[in-house]
């Protein structure tokens, strides 16, 4: 919380740069004048604080610039990214401002320069805003694009930008997010995928980022024919990074997780059963993942897949560290993957991390030829007209990892249970009044505020 209040004070002296061709920094519709000044008011859920979010209410947001479309949403989830948010561990996010990355709906009205999607249109939007037209989103990197964000602090650490995203501070960007009735998307021909009407929103939500990060995560790392995969981590992106590795050929794939979310190991496998399970919390007496790992595959995995985080520490020195800034991460999922595939292996993060961390085996990565690769923010754009082809093929179902369906209005209790990796509670599907009833096979309405 500290090293965000400081780099917005930090921010605020610097001033941005000018490259975002754009308007940013619009996190919430009541402020300034990003939203409308008369008629109806809207819902949306902010960000209040650490583990702190309401559903509020704010102006309808309104088109600013001419590629701008404003989308009524019939559809949001909640993300284990939305977690580092609400932890107040992501640089840069304001009290007031709007969440959600993932979120579909239906086009209400488009600017001026908006030539491909129009009004009635059903879209599921990409998390990464793009312009479609620079030089990185030209090589489909479109999660790096030069024109959506000009966050100075984040040019600074990282050397480059990512894109601006929805609801994800002003770290990157500033844009108000998609956990909310209404929402404003800046270039909305390049961002919004239309759907078709045999893909219903409880599908063709997840087009957003789950489906995609979890696709980019396999691919990007390069799991091939025989491989043998690790993946740390049994939440939604385990889950479908499980999937894409057999459907890449993987021969095996063991799946690692414990603690308070040990029940995703059975989930996932009632799911996939050729999947493996390693539940940490479970190990025998002097053993660790590595050994462990090295028990089932003599020589270790050919791959391993972060698909967890670099927030959550094992081990007291972490803790203390992060606690007291000294570092932004742990490292020690990393150096869990680094030790246990075989020399020459291949290490993906998908995880999410900050800044910094201490205590990196450096050593065994350049001693013993580990190939360690930063899978990025995902390109959505890349990859979701082939990931919507595979779910009309139905080659891949979303609807696997969706498991409740609730309401917009609590969305304060879904935070709660989601933090604390509730039994049962896999992937959700956020409803709005606008939303359409339940399609077949997915969830039906549950109550939270029967469950919290």
């Amino acid at each position: 919380m500290a090293v965000s209040q400081a780099a917005n004070i930090a921010e605020k002296v610097v001033g941005h740069s000018d490259n975002a061709t754009i308007d940013t920094d619009i996190s919430n519709y009541a402020k300034g004048e990003s939203g409308q000044e008369t008629g109806e008011k809207i819902k949306a859920t902010v960000w209040q604080g650490k583990n702190t979010v309401e559903v509020v209410e704010m102006p309808k947001p309104r088109v600013i610039n001419e590629g701008d479309v404003i989308v009524k949403i019939t559809g949001s989830t909640i993300c284990g990214s939305d977690l580092h948010l609400y932890h107040g561990v992501i640089p840069q996010l304001e009290k007031g401002d709007v969440l959600g990355h993932e979120f579909c709906g239906v086009v209400e009205s488009v600017g001026p320069a908006a030539k491909k999607v129009k009004a009635g249109d059903r879209v599921v939007a990409a998390f990464p805003i793009a312009c479609g037209d620079c030089n990185n989103c030209q090589r489909q990197l479109t999660s790096t694009c030069e024109r959506t964000n000009e966050n100075t602090i984040e040019n600074v650490m990282y050397g480059k930008r990512t894109s601006g995203m929805f609801g994800y501070s002003h770290f990157t960007g500033g844009f108000a997010g998609g956990q909310a009735e209404y929402v404003r998307v800046p270039y909305g021909d390049v961002n919004l995928l239309q759907l078709p009407d045999d893909v219903p929103d409880e599908k063709g939500l997840y087009l957003s980022d789950v489906l995609a990060t979890s696709y980019h995560c396999v691919v990007d790392t390069g799991v091939t024919t025989g491989d043998i995969v690790a993946v740390w981590g049994a939440g939604p992106i385990g889950q479908m990074v499980v999937e894409y590795s057999f459907a890449q050929g993987a021969s095996r794939v063991i799946l690692i997780d414990g603690g308070e979310a040990a029940w995703r190991l059975d989930f996932v496998q009632s799911k996939n059963p050729k999947v493996e399970t390693l539940d940490f919390t479970q190990l025998p007496r002097r053993e660790s993942i590595t050994s462990q790992l090295k028990k089932m595959v003599p020589g270790g995995p050919d791959v391993a897949l972060d698909c967890a985080a670099g927030e959550y520490a094992k081990g007291w020195a972490h803790y203390f560290e992060m606690m007291l800034g000294m570092e932004t991460d742990t490292s020690e999922l990393l150096n869990e993957m680094i030790t246990s595939v075989r020399p020459f292996g291949r290490v993906g993060i998908t995880g999410i991390y900050a800044g910094y961390t201490n205590h990196f085996n450096i050593g065994a990565v350049m001693q013993t030829g580990i190939r360690l690769i930063g899978n990025g923010q995902a390109p959505v754009h890349k990859y979701w007209h082939h990931l919507l082809e595979l779910i009309r093929r139905q080659d891949i179902n979303p609807l696997d990892m969706v498991t409740h369906r609730v309401r917009l209005e609590d969305m304060p209790q879904l935070y709660v249970l989601f933090e604390r990796r509730e039994q049962g509670l896999q992937k959700a599907f956020v409803q709005t009044k606008f939303s359409f009833p339940p399609s077949a096979g997915a969830p039906r309405l549950t109550e939270l505020q029967d469950v919290v």
